[in-house]
């Protein structure tokens, strides 16, 4: 036991990180571990696509967090390096109209943005396809998240605008990769007919890693992360424990990290251990509500506020203070239940009331004060 109470205490000007960029979601890994199946499958659509041809369309689907983004940034990365190929991913997200996602592709071909007003959908729409054929290039396409584009119905018009270029423009040729997390959503069955008869997607599936596969995706992001000896082998295995208990989404386990590690930097350690991982749970369990609330609407978030300051009453008594805040009708009231139920931020189900015939009840699907914190 040593006398100096300073042995194991960071100085002001230290880190427990050798590099904390590697904690963030925008992070590509070096090394893609478990995801070989995912990546050869994604590997064989694209291959047309560097001959020249119009590649295959794919449907990569998985439970959050089980690496589909990653799979598709890093062989976009492969293509724009070494080939003509044009590959620009779309975050759903945030593009969740026909017009924004086409505004992401001009984006993306021309390496500035469309005028934010006074261009028209099919200027737009013109103009990328145009440059596509005088370059003689290929166009891949990843809609990430895609689910959001069915929340606003708006992917059948989207997917049917990319899928039918060539018939526009004769020799565009685009290919299609759609995204998605939401397992509950049959993509294939909620499109337009028109759409189902061209789409025809590859199937890649991403199914959640299991307990040993997660020790060493975090293993391999702890060593690049932190510096050595900052974390120890029971330590990473509870962040692996907690991140399995959260259906296995890697994106718990790294926020977990990196918290754990401020945590320690907070206590002046030298190392992260167990009570931090523990402190940092409780932040880190949240991170998918607080990436969702970010994503809404004002309208949106407006009504989930609502939702968690009367948690618990009955849904008429939800729309008269909604209503009263943003003075929306019971019609926009319905849709933005029904996305926030597809989001899976509520759950909205419909009951039998007595002497009310039916009527749907809502339960927010996180703690009340924990959303409240966030929003």
């Amino acid at each position: 036991m040593t006398d100096d109470p300073e042995e194991g205490m960071l100085s002001w000007d230290e880190s427990v990180f050798r590099d904390e960029h590697v904690f963030e979601i925008d992070y590509v890994p070096e090394s893609f571990l478990h995801r070989e199946k995912q990546v050869t499958g994604l590997q064989h659509a694209l291959r047309p696509a560097v001959r020249g041809s119009r590649p295959l369309n794919v449907m990569a689907q998985g439970p959050p967090g089980t690496g589909k983004t990653t799979a598709v940034q890093i062989l976009f990365d492969e293509l724009r390096a070494q080939t003509d190929v044009q590959a620009v991913r779309v975050n759903c997200q945030v593009n969740s109209t026909r017009y924004s996602v086409f505004s992401r592709l001009f984006e993306g071909v021309f390496d500035y943005e469309p005028p934010s007003s006074g261009i028209s959908f099919k200027e737009v729409f013109s103009q990328v396809t145009d440059r596509l054929v005088e370059d003689d290039e290929v166009l891949v396409v990843a809609l990430d998240d895609v689910n959001y584009l069915f929340y606003e119905s708006e992917a059948s018009d989207t997917l049917y605008s990319l899928l039918r270029a060539h018939e526009e423009q004769g020799g565009a040729k685009i290919g299609v990769i759609v995204i998605s997390s939401d397992l509950d959503l049959d993509i294939i069955e909620e499109l337009d007919s028109r759409v189902q008869s061209v789409f025809r997607p590859e199937e890649v599936y991403f199914p959640n890693y299991d307990e040993a596969e997660i020790v060493e995706i975090l293993q391999e992001r702890a060593d690049r992360g932190f510096h050595d000896g900052v974390i120890d082998t029971p330590v990473l295995d509870r962040v692996a424990e907690l991140t399995a208990e959260q259906g296995g989404d890697l994106r718990v386990g790294i926020d977990l990290l990196r918290r754990a590690g401020l945590n320690a930097e907070m206590r002046a350690s030298r190392t992260v251990e167990t009570q931090d991982v523990e402190e940092a749970y409780d932040k880190s369990k949240y991170v998918h509500l607080s990436r969702r609330l970010r994503e809404l609407s004002d309208s949106e978030t407006a009504l989930v506020e609502v939702i968690a300051e009367h948690d618990g009453e009955r849904t008429g008594d939800i729309y008269e203070a909604f209503h009263e805040r943003t003075d929306l009708g019971y019609t926009r009231y319905s849709e933005i239940i029904n996305k926030l139920d597809q989001l899976g931020i509520i759950d909205a189900d419909y009951t039998d009331v007595e002497g009310r015939g039916r009527s749907r009840e809502l339960t927010l699907n996180y703690d009340a004060g924990a959303v409240l914190d966030r929003l």
